[in-house]
């Protein structure tokens, strides 16, 4: 058996869940929230993309940036108005309002785009590269993980090496400081959240050429991706980026081998195991507590 194509497929798929958890890392170290609706992004994106590229005929450069600055807008929004009302009175609800935005939104897309799955064509994914006898991956495959990674590599020097990115950090250190040296703490907030969603859009524009789009696609991917973050430590890029990886290339390897039945059996399986054995996540820290 050649394992050639699903290790390769499964970078791919492993950097989709990466680039969404670099959403949830974003907002963690800015804010320490995290966004339950990415999944919902990842939809917009895909859904945004389908509508411009292929109903309206935009070409794909023109429309990528559309789509994107509409994820960003949408993103923060879901700050501006799920997030911080709760935030500002102390409240945890954020969580759970934004996992109800998600829904609404993801059957907001049900009602306009429709049920059905529909094909989203790319010439990167039509004609795949002969890795070996009998097998072969799309072009797009091996694009994925190069722009993941070097997206993640981007996100970790913004928020380590700059000036803005330090200031991004103040804010969930210590919010009040932050004000008082003159950062607009809202306003970077509201940033992270549509970094966030920019990323998540970035993901379904890769992705559906691959998959069909259609209504509910970010939901598995929300749900495997926030393990990601998890897994790798919410705080690291670096390692919701690997996590990403790791849990894309599990799951190609599970399918390719024993079938799609025992997917997400064994793969959600190996999540518990994983998260037992590195509590604190691949590259993720303890916290430290206070006595």
């Amino acid at each position: 058996m050649n394992l050639l194509p699903a290790l390769v497929s499964g970078l791919a798929l492993g950097s989709m869940y990466g680039l969404l958890a670099l959403g949830f890392h974003v907002t963690y170290a800015v804010s320490g929230t995290v966004n339950f609706s990415q999944g919902s992004s990842m939809t917009l994106g895909a859904v945004l993309g389908f509508f411009f590229v292929v109903l309206w005929g935009w070409p794909f450069a023109l429309a990528a940036p559309m789509v994107l600055i509409l994820c960003a807008l949408y993103g923060a929004a879901v700050e501006r108005f799920v997030v911080r009302p709760f935030v500002q009175r102390g409240s945890d609800n954020w969580l759970m309002a934004t996992v109800a935005v998600g829904i609404i939104v993801d059957n907001l897309v049900l009602f306009t785009f429709g049920k059905e799955p529909r094909s989203f064509p790319s010439s990167l994914a039509v004609r795949p590269i002969q890795l070996a006898e009998g097998a072969g991956v799309y072009p797009l495959q091996l694009i994925i993980p190069v722009l993941g990674f070097t997206l993640a590599a981007a996100l970790h020097l913004l928020l380590r090496r700059t000036r803005l990115g330090i200031a991004m950090l103040a804010v969930v250190q210590n919010p009040d400081a932050a004000r008082l040296m003159g950062i607009d703490v809202r306003r970077t907030i509201a940033t992270s959240y549509a970094v966030s969603a920019v990323l998540a859009g970035i993901a379904g524009l890769l992705i559906a050429p691959l998959f069909n789009v259609s209504s509910d696609m970010g939901t598995l991917f929300g749900i495997k991706a926030f393990a990601a973050a998890i897994i790798g430590g919410l705080g690291s890029a670096w390692g919701v980026m690997l996590a990403g990886v790791c849990l894309g290339v599990i799951e190609s390897l599970i399918t390719s081998t024993l079938g799609s039945v025992y997917t997400q059996i064994l793969t959600f399986a190996a999540v518990i195991l994983i998260l037992f054995a590195l509590p604190n996540g691949l590259l993720g820290q303890a916290g430290v507590k206070k006595v």
